[in-house]
């Protein structure tokens, strides 16, 4: 396993990190258990999850993700040889069942004892807010698009007061941004550089072979702030794997389960990961260990969140971190990007 630190901290985390937004839905906690002491057992010491887990969110299974990784801190003693990272929820029709308000002090305040509890653990090492409350392009919305009647007011100050309350309560570590744009990450960073307040240290955003959106303004963001990427969905739902286009994904599969999460499976998209895939197969390596190898290797990521729904792809997402693409390579990647850029933005 390759290992970074944190940006701004001496906590080490492995370039690897373990997601897991489909246990206690698509996969049973002793698969998530299982998972876990897989990738333990290859030096993963990041796993990444999240209030609203499981995905698709609904009022039954909201919080079972991280009830399945409390269960198995309790059952191995190893929470003091991971780092956790999880989120709030942001503001919306999607997790009303949760709560409808937003970032405010007592929402934060509910969202990490409720996390807490479910991890059975007394701190969170990365709290992220999961995305904004102002309205904004994000989950595959291409261009913003203003809408000056929406009814948010600026309160990034008040954000950072009331996660630093629990910094200082000793309940969580550091804090992250999930699903910003450049415009709110600087704002955070002005606030807390005026005001001494904590910074945010991460920032989890998708980021694939089909959508590199991070790599305009965000990525500038990410190196001169130092504020990492912790990538998430580098493999677009499985679509990277090759299996849709070979037509042998399981009836198990993601998308065959939620054919709603249609980010990834537009004709450009597809069109996209068939060339990727000849460049795959014509270099001798797998689509799956390429998409993931090429996240990984990028100077602003810190961590790459990976996810499987089976143990046989969470070895080959994992054994990725052995490979470094060549140059010649990353040309062939580049030239399909250059015809073909960011399908699924």
């Amino acid at each position: 396993m390759k290992y970074t630190t944190l940006p701004n901290t001496n906590i080490k985390v492995s370039k690897i990190c373990l997601g897991s937004m489909t246990w206690g839905n698509q996969n049973t906690e002793a698969e998530g258990h299982e998972q876990l002491d897989y990738a333990f057992e290859q030096g993963v010491n990041f796993i990444d999850t999240a209030e609203v887990y499981p995905v698709p969110a609904t009022a039954e299974t909201q919080g079972r993700t991280s009830e399945i990784i409390g269960t198995w801190l309790q059952k191995t003693s190893n929470r003091s040889k991971v780092v956790i990272a999880s989120k709030i929820a942001g503001p919306g029709d999607y997790t009303a069942h949760i709560r409808t308000t937003g970032f405010s002090k007592n929402a934060i305040n509910d969202a990490v004892n409720n996390e807490l509890k479910r991890l059975q653990t007394d701190y969170i090492d990365v709290f992220q807010l999961h995305w904004p409350e102002r309205q904004t392009n994000t989950f595959g919305v291409r261009d913003y698009k203003h809408n000056p009647d929406d009814v948010w007011k600026d309160n990034f100050n008040e954000v950072l007061h009331a996660l630093n309350e629990q910094i200082k309560a000793g309940k969580i570590r550091h804090i992250g941004m999930s699903n910003e744009k450049a415009w709110g990450a600087m704002r955070y960073m002005e606030e807390s550089k005026i005001n001494d307040l904590p910074r945010m240290i991460t920032i989890q955003n998708a980021y694939s072979l089909i959508n590199r959106v991070f790599e305009g303004d965000m990525a500038e963001v990410s190196l001169r702030e130092n504020i990492g990427l912790l990538a998430y969905s580098p493999m677009a739902f499985g679509v990277l794997s090759g299996k849709y286009i070979k037509g042998v994904a399981g009836d198990n599969s993601r998308l065959k389960l939620f054919p709603r999460f249609a980010r990834y499976s537009s004709d450009q998209c597809t069109e996209a990961a068939k060339r990727y895939l000849k460049i795959a197969e014509d270099n001798n390596i797998t689509l799956a260990q390429m998409s993931l190898a090429f996240v990984t290797q990028q100077p602003f990521v810190t961590s790459n969140i990976i996810g499987a729904t089976s143990l046989e792809q969470l070895k080959e997402n994992i054994g990725s971190i052995d490979m470094t693409l060549s140059d010649e390579l990353l040309e062939q990647i580049n030239e399909v990007h250059a015809e073909l850029p960011n399908p699924a933005c």
